[in-house]
């Protein structure tokens, strides 16, 4: 039997039917097969979205770029106040860390790159990547361009290295003449405590002595230090007394020194025992500020 006498069963119309059936069905997989097989990924074959989206592509690149380049940006810092978590993020191990903790304890500072090399004993490597950071003080500055070791050295005295000695004293200003700007020269003294310092001048008139300097508590001890080598207390300074047999309880209540309850004990005192004497007879007052005994005794009038 051959293939296709079965469609002798079928009339002329049907067999013309089914053979245009089989021709469509022939065509449509055709047609399947070339669009299934078309590249699409070419640029003729790219929807006009893709290609919007490919135009901002390079744009979309640079944008990541820039973004990554932030995350290794270092900006200038003072080595003196570096955390564990600074200290980490530059590269710094644990022991390095503890070793400049360690020394900023003592109340001494990292004045320049050889002091952090010497204090901390970081890698030539390391430093050479953060060291250009660096941000010291201009006096900081000022006392490396004369090639003038700092405290740092002198505190590791196993180096090779020789320690200079000082080469120039410190040019002291009478701290009554003193000027903001001239305070905050002394390391450690901004604006803030330059300006509290004129303030507390300003209140006694002039300062009497130098160690009234340890009154400002929130002063680290180093500003201290820095502000007794860098200023003096001139002969005969015009200080504001306080007669303190007359004065009223507002004024005494005012005095630095004294606060409202000491006022009230020393009306009451000489009140009740009439003139006071001098300053041992204030003395045995409760809560009277007998540390301070010598220079109260600078400010007042009996």
């Amino acid at each position: 039997m051959k293939p296709f006498n079965f469609l002798l069963q079928f009339t002329s119309g049907q067999r013309k039917g089914i053979m245009a059936l089989f021709i469509l069905v022939i065509i449509f997989q055709a047609v399947y097969f070339i669009v299934a097989s078309y590249d699409f990924t070419t640029e003729e074959g790219q929807s006009a979205q893709k290609k919007e989206w490919l135009a901002h592509q390079a744009e979309i690149d640079a944008l990541k770029a820039k973004s990554n380049s932030k995350k290794d940006t270092i900006y200038p810092f003072n080595p003196n106040y570096i955390s564990d978590h600074k200290g980490y993020a530059l590269g710094m191990s644990v022991a390095e860390i503890d070793r400049l903790h360690a020394f900023r304890k003592t109340g001494k500072f990292v004045n320049s790159v050889d002091d952090f090399r010497y204090v901390t004993k970081v890698s030539d490597e390391l430093l050479a990547k953060i060291s250009p950071y660096f941000k010291f003080p201009d006096w900081v500055n000022e006392k490396n361009g004369r090639e003038k070791r700092s405290e740092a050295v002198k505190a590791f005295p196993g180096t090779d290295e020789p320690v200079l000695k000082e080469e120039k004293k410190i040019v002291q200003l009478d701290i009554n003449d003193a000027l903001e700007e001239d305070l905050v020269k002394v390391y450690g003294v901004g604006p803030y405590f330059a300006k509290k310092i004129l303030r507390r001048r300003a209140e006694f008139g002039a300062f009497a002595s130098m160690e009234q300097m340890g009154d400002f508590t929130d002063l680290s001890p180093e500003a201290v230090k820095g502000l007794k080598k860098s200023f003096y207390v001139g002969q005969d300074p015009d200080i504001s007394k306080v007669n303190i047999n007359s004065a009223s309880l507002q004024l005494l209540a005012r005095f630095p020194y004294f606060n409202k309850d000491l006022a009230k004990a020393i009306i009451t005192k000489r009140s009740m025992n009439g003139k006071i004497i001098n300053i041992d007879e204030l003395s045995k007052i409760n809560d009277f500020p007998v540390d301070k005994i010598k220079i109260i005794a600078l400010y007042l009038e009996f």
